[in-house]
């Protein structure tokens, strides 16, 4: 992969990797964000409802 030219990088990032093709196809495929979405949300209700429950 031969790097992108430049006119101007930011020394903060100039040594940050760049996504691979798999990561960056990942990251905008629709059906797998709303998995991930949803997988994230449910994670959040189970931490909820334990806590709900160990307050009784």
């Amino acid at each position: 992969m031969t790097p992108r030219p430049h006119a101007h990088i930011d020394p903060a990032f100039a040594g940050a990797t760049r996504p691979t093709p798999r990561t960056v196809a990942m990251r905008t495929f629709l059906p797998w964000q709303l998995l991930r979405f949803a997988a994230i949300n449910l994670k959040m209700l189970r931490i909820l409802w334990r806590n709900h429950h160990a307050h009784r």
